[in-house]
């Protein structure tokens, strides 16, 4: 391996041609999707959860680049991605919200996130705020306007577990421990509009070592309705987020 390589990615530096700004999915299977809506997209490598693209937006290399689901595996990508020479990190995934009058479809911008995870943990004590960066929920929240989807604004609750941690009982054992018993209720009572699995790591991450970091998830259920979506409300919400952090990449390229 040559001096600018990395760990996990298989990823030299100049593969990245000088990017500066990723967009950073969970799902491998996203990344030649949103990499194919810009110019020249090219794969680069595909590892384990992380598959990477590179292609060009407003005439800057941009890389799209899958953290897989969780902290851990997301830690990893950010990381070497910004040994590699990303400063900027829009997040793109995802969610279920659980406030009332939230529809599938919908957008949400994060503006912090509950940090119900262990890896934050592992870059800044819990006192310390996972919050996204100005510029980039800026660049999120205009893009969303301009697209004309129906876009909320706020804080997620960001947890390590699918299951227990965003206290769901349908499971094999039926069991959530005492810690998040009426959590949901709790978070809904705080405003917290949604949960997902990676922002609180992401942020931590990103503000406390000098990084920009972003997020915007499309709404595939609203689980004070039900707590399975279907295929093509899947589609819809994911459709719906592309679009804007494709457009709030170009803003932050732009500006």
């Amino acid at each position: 391996m040559s001096e600018s390589d990395v760990f996990h990615l298989g990823l030299t530096k100049q593969d990245l041609q000088g990017a500066t700004l990723a967009i950073v999915p969970g799902d491998p299977a996203r990344v030649e999707k949103i990499a194919r809506e810009m110019d020249n997209p090219v794969f680069l490598a595909a590892h384990r959860e992380f598959t990477t693209w590179r292609a060009t937006l407003a005439g800057q290399p941009v890389i799209v680049c899958s953290t897989g689901i969780g902290g851990p595996s997301t830690s990893i990508a950010v990381e070497e991605l910004a040994q590699l020479g990303v400063r900027t990190f829009l997040r793109v995934g995802t969610t279920g919200a659980i406030q009332p009058g939230m529809n599938v479809g919908d957008v949400l911008v994060t503006t912090a996130a509950v940090r119900l995870d262990g890896a934050s943990l592992h870059f800044a004590p819990l006192e310390y705020p996972a919050v996204a960066d100005f510029s980039c929920t800026a660049a999120l929240v205009d893009a969303a306007k301009a697209s004309g989807f129906p876009l909320h604004i706020g804080v997620t609750a960001s947890s390590d577990t699918f299951y227990p941690g965003q206290e769901r009982y349908d499971t094999y054992s039926g069991r959530v421990v005492r810690r998040f018993q009426g959590s949901m209720q709790e978070w809904q009572s705080m405003g917290v509009l949604n949960y997902e699995m990676e922002s609180a790591t992401l942020l931590t991450m990103c503000s406390s070592q000098g990084l920009r970091a972003g997020m915007v998830a499309g709404v595939i259920v609203n689980r004070t309705q039900q707590e399975t979506p279907d295929v093509a409300t899947m589609k819809l919400a994911e459709t719906a987020a592309v679009t804007v952090v494709l457009d709030a990449a170009r803003r932050l390229l732009s500006a």
